[in-house]
């Protein structure tokens, strides 16, 4: 994969110098480069308790992004996925440490304990007063003799660090760290791999699965598990995490992104956490956002912890870190009532079996066009116009049973209202405007065919495009030309109006106009395909 990067063996220099640059003059880095980054508080005083934390690259923000007031004050960074060396430890240590002590702040991996432990016992012998704790919060591996540190170390950051902000001594520092440490559970799931720079990358995860309880530097969770949708995912966390929960007491969860997941996906995740099975027992959330990343791994983790009210309190100390996302009550979806004039007013409901079938037709041609006018939309487009056009179809099935089928001009006015409140974009505004005018021009005593006109003329006008700037315009104004001399003569005219869409080479409406000139050429615009197909289909 490609990836915004220099040289792979300046990667974490170049990141730290970043991080540093773009802090505004609240972080600093220590001389010694390459084999010491170290990134810490600038002005520090060592008058209070340092927390020191750290470990390999590649689960940006962690650690240098939490480097500040109320949490680290300094980060020791190693290789990507590599635990920095002993001397790199120590230096920290050594610029951050005063009379009140320093707390390291360990993920629990061979490398991390070992050199900084080692870094510890070598700072004691310079009479500095230096304790440590291991994080150890996953459970994905229950036989493991040692569990992992991940995501919850983030929560022993905040907590230890807002003690330490406000003067606590070492040893109240350390004990809450250690209580934190006990009571925190994370496991993650991951849709992909992650890609170390410079390396292949390994395809393990097949499609339709995800991994359940894989590791922040890309080890191989404790099992595959089939894969179908966010409710399924976060149904399999929650059913782990409940395991190791007291779930009459109130959590924090912690909803990390672990690198390659966008918004929207956090986003669904957090509201099936909210949902989940034991979503009655989280009270409060952090995230979701990206905190203890494996570069751009596609999944998340849940951390979940029972704070008590002073954690709360030193949870929600404000801190100036914009990696940190702060706490939040989670609740319920509060529901505001629409402003007066904007509920709509529904016509009364009334069958008519011929209409009922006819508009059954036309929705079925959008249904089944799905896939094709996707496919052609993704050529020139962002491919979902197969997809909005079969979503406002089904929508208008299941709200077959509300309208007024025996009232043809109250029919058009509620068609127009179901796809203004049902389909997406700018194709749903348009036909909701077709609609309306239709059901203004029939209510004033116009034909069937005169009033579908006026509809269409009230369409161009607000939106703008004319025949010729490759839209469906291109063959719905034809169809309906010659929609008097029969539905056979529209749909010619409809597929000789889409098929000329193919040939133009500029787009001066819709979201094709953005699109080159060699990516239109030859393509069928699929708004106007859509029109084609459907004439074609009620001709037959």
């Amino acid at each position: 994969m490609t990836q915004f990067i220099n040289l792979k063996e300046d990667i974490v220099a170049e990141a730290v110098d970043g991080v540093v640059a773009a802090s505004g003059g609240r972080l600093a880095r220590l001389d010694g480069y390459p084999h010491i980054r170290v990134v810490l508080r600038s002005g520090w005083d060592k008058s209070k308790v340092a927390l020191v934390s750290g470990g390999g690259s590649g689960h940006e923000p962690a650690h240098a992004g939490f480097v500040g007031e109320g949490m680290l004050t300094a980060a020791i960074c190693g290789d990507v996925f590599a635990s920095p060396s002993v001397d790199a430890v120590l230096a920290g240590i050594l610029a951050v440490t005063g009379p009140a002590g320093c707390l390291l702040i360990v993920k629990n991996y061979t490398g991390d304990r070992l050199n900084f432990g080692l870094a510890a016992e070598r700072a004691r012998a310079f009479g500095l007063n230096v304790a440590m704790v291991i994080v150890d919060d996953d459970i994905a591996l229950p036989n493991l003799p040692q569990a992992r540190g991940v995501a919850g170390t983030l929560l022993v950051h905040k907590i230890a660090g807002a003690l330490a902000e406000n003067g606590a001594d070492l040893a109240c520092v350390r004990a809450a760290a250690e209580r934190v440490i006990a009571g925190t559970r994370t496991i993650g799931m991951s849709l992909d791999t992650c890609t170390v720079p410079g390396a292949p990358k390994e395809v393990r995860i097949q499609p339709g699965k995800a991994e359940l309880g894989l590791g922040i530097h890309g080890e191989a969770g404790a099992q595959q598990v089939d894969y179908i949708h966010a409710r399924g995912a976060m149904e399999m966390v929650a059913e782990r995490l409940a395991e190791h929960m007291d779930t009459g007491k109130p959590h924090v969860a912690l909803l990390n992104n672990l690198g390659g997941a966008s918004v929207l996906e956090m986003q669904i995740l957090a509201y099936e956490l909210r949902n989940s099975a034991i979503g009655k027992s989280l009270h409060h959330v952090i995230g979701p956002a990206p905190m203890m990343t494996s570069l751009e791994m596609r999944g998340f983790s849940v951390s979940v912890y029972p704070a008590g009210t002073e954690d709360l309190m030193a949870l929600k100390a404000p801190v100036p870190l914009s990696a940190w996302p702060g706490l939040s009550a989670l609740g319920p979806v509060e529901v505001i009532d629409l402003p007066d004039g904007l509920r709509p007013i529904r016509p009364l409901a009334s069958d008519h079996p011929q209409t009922r079938a006819f508009l059954k037709r036309c929705c079925e041609v959008f249904i089944e066009a799905e896939d094709d006018l996707n496919a052609l939309d993704a050529r020139a487009g962002d491919g979902d116009t197969g997809s909005t056009l079969a979503g406002a179809a089904r929508a208008l099935l299941g709200a077959m049973d509300r309208l007024p089928l025996a009232d043809h001009t109250q029919l058009y006015r509620a068609i127009g209202l179901e796809l203004s409140q049902t389909m997406g974009g700018s194709s749903g505004v348009l036909l909701a405007i077709f609609f309306a005018a239709a059901g203004d021009a029939a209510s004033s005593g116009q034909s069937l065919r005169e009033a579908l006109n006026a509809g269409l003329e009230r369409m161009q006008e607000i939106g703008g495009a004319r025949p010729g700037d490759r839209t469906m315009i291109d063959a719905l104004q034809p169809a309906l030309e010659h929609l008097a001399e029969g539905m056979d003569k529209a749909a010619a005219a409809a597929r000789e109006g889409a098929n000329r869409t193919a040939q133009m080479d500029t787009a001066r409406a819709g979201r094709s106009a953005y699109i080159n000139a060699d990516q239109l050429k030859g393509q069928v615009d699929p708004g106007a395909e859509a029109v084609a197909r459907l004439f074609e289909r009620l001709s037959a």
